[in-house]
């Protein structure tokens, strides 16, 4: 069994890239306004629908990982 003290530094790492993510989310300009993203508004609702936006963020961070699987080996 692994010392308590490592899952707790790799949980304290994620918790602060989600952070760090979530402060630069906003500056980016594209995110949730690409073509295929559906946008339907009605009189009293709104329905918002991030397809291509969750293709391209899955592509990306599936890159990401597969990179750092290949560098670790």
């Amino acid at each position: 069994m692994q010392h308590p003290g490592w899952t707790l530094i790799v949980i304290g790492g994620v918790i602060a890239a989600l952070g760090l993510v979530w402060l630069l989310v906003p500056s980016i300009p594209w995110l949730g306004k690409l073509p295929g993203d559906l946008r339907i508004e009605g009189e009293n609702s709104r329905i918002y629908i991030p397809i291509t936006t969750c293709l391209v963020l899955s592509l990306l961070l599936t890159g990401i990982l597969w990179l750092v699987r290949y560098l670790s080996r």
